[in-house]
């Protein structure tokens, strides 16, 4: 009997089909794999549409190891100087991640996202995922955000809370951190002493509550921008991009960008921050709910738990609950938004930054 060849019934898939497939795979990491199978594979793989990139481990260049104090300067550096230690170092590391001569260890590659990205000439839906949020807090708070750009900040929603009680854990606030627990029983204050109610002392410019919402609100927007200003390269590579996600393994933010973002962000002049690299924060509206201890239907009790929906001055903020807050975050956080937009809204303002 004579030896038959077995046969690779991908041979008998046409290119359609197998386009199809690899469209499902998205990762950037088995693309590559396909790549590197045969050259059939290679041309078709580099057509997909649908691409995921999930970074292992962000290298920072030699000159993040100084002049983060630069960095801190402006009208609001003073305000967050007590965070800048874990903002500004993990941003450096993240603009080393995108630029485009810097390194990525990955399986696929040892170039970053960028240079790895130029071979795929029809993206259409590109999600980036980072190892880790940038923002250093404290162990046990809570702060997640989600942003939309086009030239610039379009709008923002931060979830926020000093701590998590998670059910059949141990409910004693260990997560308060000793300086700022000192600060709070020498204004005599509590995040749950109002009893439901916003105070005085919380909206005023001297209330050490909202001065902690402040810090988060303004670090969250410079993750935001930092983010932002290092996209340019990749949209402007990529044509074709029809939406774009950064976000992180954390679930700490969230930036996204739609088909007319992504043109508006290409047709218009970015304005750059100059204390940074980042984009310019425009003048905002914000609308903030805050409520002492919020109990969710799942047993979750957020405490201190602020809930922010920030807009550009020049689109006002509407004054009723919109689909942005609601479908910002998913799980019990979705739950938390939607719970604290019932209650008493403040509205702040904030100058360009």
């Amino acid at each position: 009997m004579g030896y038959i060849a077995s046969m690779d019934h991908f041979d008998r898939l046409p290119d359609s089909v197998l386009l199809v497939i690899f469209n499902k795979f998205c990762d950037i990491k088995a693309l590559g794999r396909c790549c590197a199978v045969s050259k059939r594979f290679c041309s078709i793989a580099l057509q997909v549409q649908n691409v995921v990139v999930k970074v292992d481990c962000v290298i920072s260049s030699e000159e993040t190891s100084g002049g983060s104090s630069s960095k801190n300067r402006g009208i609001f550096g003073h305000l967050i100087r007590l965070m800048a230690g874990g903002v500004i170092k993990p941003l450096q590391a993240l603009q080393g991640f995108l630029g485009p001569k810097k390194s990525m260890v990955a399986e696929v590659s040892h170039h970053s996202p960028g240079e790895v990205l130029k071979s795929f000439k029809e993206v259409r839906n590109l999600r980036i995922e980072l190892p880790g949020g940038e923002l250093g807090i404290e162990d046990g708070v809570l702060l997640k955000w989600k942003a939309e750009f086009g030239s610039t900040l379009e709008n923002c929603v931060i979830l926020g809370a000093s701590s998590v009680l998670n059910p059949g854990k141990d409910n004693r606030d260990q997560n308060c951190d000793p300086e700022r627990r000192g600060l709070l029983q020498e204004n005599g204050a509590s995040e749950d002493e109002d009893n439901g109610n916003v105070t005085e002392s919380f909206y005023t410019n001297g209330g050490l509550k909202l001065k902690l919402r402040v810090v988060w609100t303004i670090s969250s927007l410079i993750a935001a921008s930092a983010r932002h200003y290092l996209l340019q390269h990749i949209i402007s590579e990529h044509p074709t991009l029809e939406t774009l996600v950064l976000t992180d393994s954390d679930q700490q933010g969230m930036l996204c960008m739609n088909k007319n973002q992504l043109e508006e962000f290409r047709e218009k002049p970015l304005v750059v921050s100059a204390s940074s690299n980042r984009t310019q924060i425009p003048a905002l509206n914000m609308k903030l709910w805050y409520s002492p201890s919020l109990e969710l239907p799942c047993g979750m009790v957020l405490k201190g738990a602020t809930l922010v929906s920030i807009h550009p001055s020049d689109h006002p903020v509407c004054m009723g609950t919109d689909g942005l807050l609601v479908g910002a975050f998913e799980g019990p956080f979705k739950t938390a938004a939607s719970l604290l937009a019932k209650q008493r809204t403040y509205l702040l303002e904030m100058n360009s930054f």
